[in-house]
């Protein structure tokens, strides 16, 4: 869960200029009209969303014959249920969520990874001196008050032998940043280590940042593209295309940083240039990177074999009360240059 740096000014500011959505000169087919398709993000435009935006700046969805409209959320819950209830076309969520969503009910599959590790994080301030999770022992962590962080920070703390008891957690919402750099929090839990990590790196802070996965949480896709189960089977086209251009524009953005910053702050003008470059520069090398010659799995790949571990953990810890199967929440089929099943 990202800090509301600007939050307020930049949903506002995002919403007018999303709403501009796509619209170049010709499609692929000279000039026949272009398909409509609709995305909805999971947060304010941001450097998670730069493939879309280049893909977007330069042209790459109309040369694919779409029409592509992107809107922020006005929570970032709300995106797999505007698929879900097929207001929006696709959606940016995170795995933990469409695990949940499926335990609701909901008929939404992962098409694609944009990030394919995690990114949320435990961080705090070297000048704290903890030298480890043993060290927050204590300590008051800032959490966004997420169910599922809630079971990292447990999972956490249990394999450095402590228990939620031994440390104060605090639900400060989006003021993570606050808690942490105001001295209320000697430590957080939630913050991505390319946003709000970046940001305490550039303020001076001096900030220690471990993602969750390398304390004893299983490995999970941060962010997934999600679409409605029926519109996949009744359009499969149309999402291989949307995917296609966005593998090319995720790979004009690794290979021109500074125009990629550009196009983020085109799309979000409450942002702040220099750290919005610093925090792209930080966040291309953690995307789900463009295919490669001979590679053998394709751009967006979601990997079954580390969904059945994180299900199995959700399951463990009570998240999720049903069996859940990797076939029941994602499709590898749909990414550039994938045969069917």
């Amino acid at each position: 869960m990202k800090a509301p740096k600007l939050l307020a000014v930049a949903l506002v500011l995002a919403a007018a200029a999303l709403g501009l959505a796509a619209c170049g000169e010709k499609s692929e087919g000279g000039g026949t009209e272009r398909e409509p398709l609709s995305l909805t993000l999971d947060f304010y435009p941001n450097p998670d969303h730069v493939g879309i935006y280049m893909a977007q700046k330069l042209g790459y969805f109309e040369d694919a014959g779409l029409d592509v409209s992107v809107t922020a959320p006005a929570e970032p819950s709300a995106p797999i249920k505007q698929v879900a209830a097929r207001r929006s076309e696709l959606a940016i969520s995170y795995e933990p969520e469409l695990a949940l969503a499926h335990e609701q009910g909901l008929d939404v599959v992962a098409i694609a990874a944009l990030v394919d590790r995690p990114l949320t994080s435990v961080i705090w301030l070297r000048k704290s001196g903890i030298k480890g999770v043993p060290g927050l022992k204590g300590k008051t962590i800032a959490t966004a008050g997420i169910p599922y962080q809630d079971a990292f920070l447990k999972t956490i703390l249990a394999r450095a032998k402590l228990t939620p008891s031994d440390v104060k957690s605090v639900n400060v919402g989006f003021g993570l940043l606050p808690a942490l750099v105001g001295g209320s929090a000697q430590a957080m839990l939630g913050g991505y280590s390319n946003v709000e990590g970046v940001d305490l790196r550039e303020r001076g802070k001096g900030p220690v940042i471990t993602p969750v996965d390398r304390l004893g949480v299983p490995t999970y896709d941060e962010l997934v593209l999600v679409a409605n189960r029926s519109e996949l089977e009744a359009e499969p086209e149309k999402f291989r295309l949307f995917l296609a251009a966005l593998e090319r524009g995720t790979r004009a953005a690794i290979e021109r940083p500074n125009e990629a910053t550009e196009a983020i702050l085109e799309a979000n003008q409450g942002l702040e240039p220099k750290l919005t470059k610093a925090e792209v520069e930080a966040t291309l090398p953690l995307l789900t990177q463009p295919t490669e010659a001979g590679a053998s799995r394709p751009y967006g790949y979601m990997d079954p074999q580390e969904w059945t571990a994180f299900l199995a953990w959700m399951r463990d810890n009570e998240l999720i009360a049903s069996p859940l199967a990797p076939a029941d929440l994602l499709s590898n089929d749909y990414l550039p240059g994938a045969i069917p099943e």
